[in-house]
């Protein structure tokens, strides 16, 4: 699974007008980007070996720059977030996720950018069919 992959799922939960992956210079407000988090540990094989290992996981960062208004931003990215958690009956790019990681308790504020639009953060690890 890709991160392209990932963000065109994204998408198609109705928060954000902008999707990327990657830097963007010039982001427009209201955007929405999926970057790859830093694995931690070792691969997930299982006991058996690469062919008895059914899942997969992805470990992303999810930044939702928004607007310059604190609350405008933080209620976006609630809104997002809410989605994220009650996903179910997951498919992308034909791969079933089996479940979907929140990991911080709510979106986290990184303050605004170079131009004053305020940013928050969302980790999850995705795990899925390998």
């Amino acid at each position: 699974m890709e991160l392209a992959d990932i963000r065109d799922w994204i998408k198609t939960l109705g928060v954000g007008d902008y999707f990327y992956i990657g830097k963007l210079e010039n982001k427009r407000e209201r955007s929405i980007g999926i970057y790859q988090r830093q694995p931690s540990g070792s691969a997930d094989i299982a006991l058996g070996g690469l062919n008895c290992t059914k899942t997969a996981s992805k470990k992303v960062s999810i930044l939702i720059h928004w607007d310059k208004y604190a609350n405008e931003t933080e209620e976006a990215a609630q809104a997002l977030y809410g989605k994220l958690l009650h996903v179910t009956d997951i498919n992308i790019t034909g791969k079933r996720v089996y479940y979907v990681q929140l990991d911080v308790p709510e979106p986290i504020d990184v303050g605004t950018d170079d131009n004053g639009v305020y940013e928050r953060v969302i980790w999850l690890t995705m795990y899925y069919e390998r």
